[in-house]
């Protein structure tokens, strides 16, 4: 009845933990791959239970959209490699599947998230959650480069109570490598929506951004961790969507060198 998909690209210090969570939840295990080379084929093929399919990455929604149908089965759970089932929401999910719900195609997760091994429940996780349970046959992902989102009838939506448990952020070597793609992503998408930026904005918009999440989002209450996860998303990813915005309206090459600050057009530039 369920089939677990996990997207995946060199994750080989996540993949095996969390092939181990999946199973948790019973049926298939669909591991979709997008190019590893740091040794995660290798895991999974020592899995006895696992599926394999592989294909070049574009960007997120592509990519699970593209895997989505090659499920076996009608329910589909999406899980990250740095996320992990536990078995309180494995026990929610068999129960809500053998009730049989006609009337509902997808189920909100909501997650625990950590910060490097700490809990972080305020800020920019206040209320984390994702919609990850799903009939196959009914919903994909809006198509968007970054945060992507399911397409689903709200009308026949629900929660599920037990919460996914999300291992955020290792280090901050791991932290500046993924979110220089996702600056770029999310810049790219609101330059092809006619978003500029000016020097009002790279000075307003991460002090608000800040402000907003370390009082309003309460992330002084996570101490240490809040001061950083809120420092980290208003003054390097919000100011650095509005540099890239400006890089690429204003930024001057060399003479000898062709221009490329535009945003990605191609599928070519939208992975790193």
């Amino acid at each position: 009845m369920l089939t677990v998909l996990i997207p995946c690209k060199d994750e080989r210090y996540n993949i095996e933990e969390c092939i181990a969570s999946a199973r948790l939840l019973g049926g298939e295990i669909l591991v979709a791959d997008s190019g590893s080379t740091d040794g995660t084929l290798e895991i999974v093929a020592r899995q006895p239970d696992c599926r394999l399919i592989e294909r070049e990455f574009v960007n997120y929604a592509d990519f699970k959209n593209w895997a989505i149908p090659q499920a076996s089965n009608p329910w589909v759970f999406v899980l990250d490699s740095d996320e992990r089932v536990t078995p309180q929401l494995a026990d929610e999910i068999k129960r809500t599947l053998a009730s049989d719900p006609q009337d509902i195609d997808a189920y909100w997760v909501p997650r625990e998230v950590y910060f490097m091994g700490h809990k972080a429940r305020f800020g920019p996780w206040l209320h984390d959650g994702v919609h990850r349970l799903f009939r196959r046959d009914v919903c994909r992902y809006g198509e968007c480069l970054v945060h992507e989102s399911l397409d689903c009838d709200p009308e026949r939506t629900a929660r599920l109570r037990s919460k996914l448990i999300h291992y955020t952020i290792n280090s901050y070597d791991e932290f500046f490598s993924k979110y220089i793609n996702y600056t770029r992503w999310s810049a790219a998408e609101r330059w092809d929506r006619g978003r500029r930026t000016s020097l009002l904005k790279m000075l307003v918009a991460p002090l608000f951004r800040f402000f907003w999440l370390y009082i309003f989002r309460g992330g002084f209450r996570d101490g240490a961790v809040g001061v950083q996860t809120c420092m980290l998303q208003a003054f390097f990813v919000t100011f650095v969507k509005q540099g890239r915005l400006w890089e690429w309206e204003n930024a001057c090459p060399p003479e000898e060198e062709t221009p490329d600050v535009i945003p990605m057009t191609d599928t070519s530039r939208k992975v790193a």
